[in-house]
C-alpha cells in the first residue's frame, strides 16, 4: 500500500468532506509528506506551505468548495490547497513549462477563485466577492487567509477599512507564523507578539477554544464570554475597532480547535476576524529551523537538505549589489539601504549586519519605502531603494510624484528586471524599462555584465537626481567586478562589435546574446546602457552608415527602448529601416528563463533568424 494512501483517494474536496473527522490527522501527515518529497524535486516554496497544511484541510472540510470562496494571499502558501483540489499529479510539472503554476491561478481551476502573486490583496477581493454574492442573491461563503507580512501592507487595511462599516458576510484569516520572507517588522508585528504572549490571555484563549466548540445553542453563550474576557484583557482590539469580531488566537495545526471554530464562524454573519497561529516549515525540522532558507527552494534531497553550493561560482547580479551597497556605504556616510521586506532577496543581508544603523526594512509596504526614501533624501541624506521589479509596480505614483516631480537624489537598485522564469507572469519584471522612460528627471540604466551593473550603481549614487538601475535574476557573464567605486559616463552607451550593414542596439541582459548573434551576422553591436537619456550621438551614428537598426531589450516591445529609439530618428528625419525586439503583448507563462527567452526569440539563434528574415523581406 502506498504511504499516501489516503491522499490518493482525494481528488476533490468533496471527497475530503466525506472522511471521518478522526481520518483528518492522517491526512495532514501524509499531505505534509508528499509536499517535502515532491517539492524538494521540483522547486518551489516550502516553508510557507508547510505551515499550511492543517489550516487547508480544515477550510476545505468546513467550506462548500468551490462554491465557497477561498481567497489566497500572495499564494505562495497554495500547495496543499492544489493537492487537494485535484491537481497532486500535476505538481510533478509545478512552475515548470506547461506545468501548474506556482500560485493561485484562475483558468487553472475553479478553486483558484482569485489570481494572485502580489501581497494583500486578499481582503479587497474576498470583500467584492462577498458584496456581489449578496447583491445577487446567491448564499455563499467568502473567506480571505492573509499572512501577518501582508497585513503590513497598507492596501490590507484599506479594506478592512471598507468591509468593517458594511453588512458583508466575510471571514478573514490571519495566519500568523512571525514571518513574511524576511524577519517579521514593525507596530503591527510587535501587537501580535504581545497578544501571542500574553499568559492571560492565552489562558483566556484556551477557554475560548472550548467554548467554541460548544453545541449551537451555546454558541451566543460562548461568543459573550469570550468577548466579556477579551475586553478585559485586550480592550479594544486593532481589528474590532475597524469593525471585525475578532476571535483566536488559536493554533493553526490543531484540527480539533481549528474545524469547530471554522465551523461555528461560519453559521454567523457580518465580518469576522479569526487570528490563527502557524509555524512556517511545520513537521519538516530542516525548514523550521531555517524558515527564510526553505522559503523558495531549488531541487534538493529531502533526507540531506539544503546543501551549500560548491565552489566559488558565478555573481549573481544580487551579489553584485550587495557587495556595492556596502562598499559604498563604507565610503559615504549618507548612504541609506532601504527595501520592502525583501532583505534576502534583494542581497541585504550583509548590509543590514555591517550598516544596521543606516538599514530600514519598512515591512511589505512598496508605496511607503519610496515616500520614506524621499523624506529622507530632501534632508541630504542618499537613500537606495533596493526593489524587485514586480513590486516597483506596487509604488508607481509615489515613483512619479513623490521623488521624480520633487527631482530627488534616491537610487532604484531594480532586481529582477525581465523574464524570472518558474514564478511566472506575477514576477516577471517585463514593463519597468516602459513605464521608467517615460518619467521626466528619471534617468534609467540597464548594465550588460556583472562589471558594469557596479559601474552604473555607482553612476546612480553620484548623480543628483532620481536614477534607477535595472538587472536580471541570476548570474550574469562572468565578468568580475572592479573593487574600485567608477562610475560611467552619463547617457553614453559602447559598441562591443563592429561590423556592416546591420546594427544590433541592445540594452541590459540581452547584450551577450547581440553579441552573439552579431558574430553570426557580422553585425555591428551597441551596448546602449542608457535607456534614458538615450545616446542619441550614437544612434544617430550608427543609422549613418547601417541599412537596419534594430533594438533588442527584455522589456514590453510595446512602449521600450525600441519605440524612443524610433522617436529620435523620426525627430531627426533618419529613414533607416528600425526592427524592434522584446517581449510580446501578452503576460508571458512561467517557465525556466532560457526556455522562455528561446520561444520569444530573444536568444542569439531568435534575434539571427529575426534579423534574417527582415531583411529577406526588405
Amino acid at each position: 500500500m502506498s504511504k499516501h494512501a489516503l491522499l490518493e483517494s482525494i481528488n476533490s474536496p468533496a471527497e475530503l468532506r466525506a472522511l471521518e473527522r478522526k481520518q483528518l490527522a492522517q491526512l495532514a501527515s501524509e499531505l505534509r509528506d508528499f509536499l517535502i518529497e515532491s517539492v524538494s524535486q521540483t522547486g518551489g516554496h516550502l516553508s510557507s506551505n508547510l505551515g499550511t497544511v492543517e489550516l487547508t484541510i480544515a477550510l476545505h472540510a468546513v467550506f462548500d468548495t468551490p462554491t465557497d470562496r477561498l481567497v489566497w494571499d500572495v499564494g505562495h502558501q497554495c500547495y496543499p490547497h492544489k493537492i487537494l483540489t485535484g491537481r497532486r499529479q500535476g505538481m510533478e510539472k509545478l512552475r515548470m513549462r506547461g506545468g501548474i503554476a506556482g500560485f493561485p491561478k484562475r483558468c487553472e481551476s475553479e478553486y483558484d477563485t482569485f489570481g494572485v502573486g502580489h501581497s494583500s490583496t486578499s481582503i479587497s477581493a474576498a470583500l467584492g466577492m462577498a458584496h456581489a454574492a449578496r447583491l445577487k442573491g446567491e448564499a455563499r461563503k467568502v473567506v480571505a487567509i492573509i499572512g501577518d507580512g501582508a497585513m503590513s501592507a497598507g492596501m490590507a487595511f484599506e479594506a478592512m477599512n471598507n468591509a468593517g462599516v458594511g453588512d458583508a458576510d466575510m471571514l478573514v484569516i490571519l495566519n500568523d507564523n512571525e514571518m513574511s520572507i524576511s524577519p517579521p517588522v514593525g507596530a503591527l508585528n510587535n501587537i501580535l507578539t504581545r497578544l501571542t504572549s500574553s499568559k492571560t490571555y492565552n489562558a483566556a484563549r484556551e477557554a475560548g477554544r472550548h467554548m467554541l466548540g460548544f453545541a449551537p445553542p451555546l454558541l451566543e453563550l460562548a461568543r459573550r464570554a469570550e468577548e466579556h474576557v477579551k475586553g478585559m484583557i485586550a480592550p479594544g482590539t486593532l481589528f474590532e475597532e475597524f469593525g471585525f469580531h475578532y476571535y483566536g488566537p488559536i493554533d493553526g495545526h490543531d484540527l480539533d480547535a481549528l474545524i469547530p471554530t471554522l465551523e461555528n464562524l461560519k453559521k454567523l454573519k457580518g465580518p469576522k476576524f479569526l487570528h490563527v497561529i502557524t509555524k512556517k516549515g511545520q513537521g519538516y525540522k530542516l525548514a523550521e529551523s531555517d524558515p527564510i532558507l526553505y522559503h523558495g527552494v531549488g531541487k534538493f534531497a529531502a533526507c540531506d537538505g539544503i546543501q551549500s553550493a560548491k565552489g566559488p561560482g558565478k555573481l549573481t547580479y544580487t551579489q553584485v549589489f550587495g557587495d556595492w551597497l556596502c562598499d559604498m556605504a563604507a565610503a559615504d556616510s549618507r548612504l541609506i539601504g532601504i527595501t520592502p521586506a525583501m532583505r534576502e532577496g534583494s542581497g541585504m543581508v550583509r548590509f543590514a549586519n555591517e550598516f544596521a544603523d543606516r538599514y530600514y526594512d519598512v515591512g511589505i509596504a512598496e508605496q511607503h519605502a519610496v515616500t520614506f526614501a524621499a523624506g529622507m533624501a530632501c534632508e541630504g541624506l542618499k537613500p537606495v531603494v533596493a526593489i524587485y521589479s514586480t513590486f516597483l509596480q506596487r509604488a508607481y505614483d509615489q515613483l512619479i510624484h513623490d521623488v521624480a516631480l520633487q527631482n530627488l537624489p534616491v537610487v532604484f537598485a531594480v532586481d529582477r528586471g525581465g523574464l524570472v522564469g518558474a514564478d511566472g507572469p506575477t514576477h516577471h519584471g517585463t514593463f519597468d524599462l516602459s513605464f521608467a522612460a517615460c518619467i521626466p528627471n528619471l534617468v534609467v540604466m540597464a548594465p550588460a555584465d556583472e562589471a558594469e551593473c557596479r559601474q552604473l550603481l555607482s553612476t546612480a549614487f553620484a548623480h543628483d537626481g532620481p536614477s534607477l538601475v535595472r538587472y536580471p535574476r541570476g548570474a550574469g557573464t562572468g565578468v568580475v567586478p572592479s573593487a574600485a567605486l567608477d562610475t560611467l559616463p552619463l547617457g553614453k552607451g559602447e559598441i562591443r562589435r563592429q561590423g556592416q550593414g546591420v546594427a544590433l542596439l541592445a540594452f541590459g541582459s540581452l547584450v551577450a546574446a547581440a553579441v552573439a548573434a552579431g558574430d553570426e551576422l557580422d553585425a555591428t553591436v551597441a551596448n546602449m546602457r542608457f535607456v534614458k537619456p538615450l545616446d542619441v550621438e550614437l544612434i544617430v551614428e550608427l543609422a549613418g552608415n547601417h541599412s537596419l537598426l534594430v533594438s533588442i531589450e527584455e522589456n514590453a516591445v510595446i512602449g521600450g527602448a525600441g519605440s524612443e529609439i524610433e522617436r529620435v530618428l523620426n525627430e531627426r528625419g533618419l529613414n533607416v529601416a528600425v526592427l524592434r525586439l522584446g517581449l510580446p503583448d501578452r503576460f508571458v507563462d512561467h517557465g525556466e528563463q532560457g526556455q522562455l527567452l528561446a520561444e520569444l526569440g530573444l536568444d542569439k539563434d531568435g534575434i539571427v533568424r529575426s534579423v534574417r528574415e527582415r531583411l529577406a523581406n526588405s
